[in-house]
């Protein structure tokens, strides 16, 4: 891996985007490696979550690389987008959590990468944005589509249309991030979070991501149908046993992910 870092800390997986020369900007390179990486801790049964960040402290991602960009025919543009697209609908579809841990730039490919993890938590001194529009191209590794969805049409149009980048705070007002840290809290504050989850029944906590993202795209009636199927799959598992039992008897649950 040459534009990225992995470390297993205790059954948490943290990928570092490890390019702060350039802000950490993706390239195809970067793409492909976050690709591998994320294929990798999806069978590695070690993995129970993932953190996502930039390394330095400037950016998370401060978006796409600019000179790769330029040089883009209607092709090899379109193919781009694609391939980002698949990068990113894998880690959104990744049966375990990912937080981002926005420690600064999250603009543009940065944005859209962030948005396609399951929970936010910035940096206070974050900035967030897609402004890609101000370059005479659109986002395009999904972000027109996820942030439609996370924030409603209005205000993801007024975001798109301006290029305006905001601050971690206006962020997590309107709800396109979780939550705002302290900096030197930002990591101790996700893997907070992410040993929380990891506490919880994995098959439960994967079921749960599925019903979500899955059934988020589906009309109410059929996410509701996922849903109860999901809740009832559960129900022939050792997990839910142990879950109930351990709730009766008052007492910390031991799952074992069965």
């Amino acid at each position: 891996m040459e534009s990225i870092k992995t470390e297993n800390r205790d059954g948490i997986l943290v990928i570092t985007i490890d390019r702060p020369k350039l802000l950490n900007a993706l390239n195809a390179e970067t793409i492909g490696e976050i690709a591998e990486a994320f294929h990798a801790a999806r069978f590695d049964e070690t993995v129970k979550a993932v953190i996502l960040t930039g390394a330095g402290e400037k950016a998370f991602v401060a978006g796409a690389d600019i000179n790769e960009l330029a040089q883009a025919t209607p092709m090899s543009g379109k193919a781009t987008a694609e391939k980002g697209q698949r990068t990113f609908r894998a880690i959104e579809r990744f049966p375990k959590p990912v937080i981002a841990a926005i420690n600064g730039f999250a603009l543009g490919g940065g944005c859209e990468l962030a948005l396609a993890c399951h929970i936010r938590i910035a940096s206070e001194k974050a900035q967030l944005g897609l402004p890609e529009v101000t370059l005479g191209i659109i986002p395009g590794y999904g972000g027109t589509q996820r942030m439609a969805r996370l924030l409603g049409k209005g205000r993801a149009l007024e975001l798109i249309l301006t290029g305006d980048r905001i601050g971690a705070a206006e962020a997590e007002r309107i709800g396109l991030v979780n939550k705002v840290v302290p900096a030197d809290q930002l990591m101790p504050t996700c893997e907070e979070l992410a040993r929380k989850i990891m506490s919880r029944g994995p098959l439960a906590v994967t079921a749960a991501i599925e019903a979500v993202m899955s059934g988020s795209e589906m009309p109410f009636e059929e996410g509701q149908v996922l849903e109860a199927t999901l809740f009832g799959l559960l129900c022939a598992t050792d997990d839910t046993k142990e879950g109930m039992k351990a709730f009766v008897e008052k007492r910390a649950a031991e799952f074992k992910g069965q």
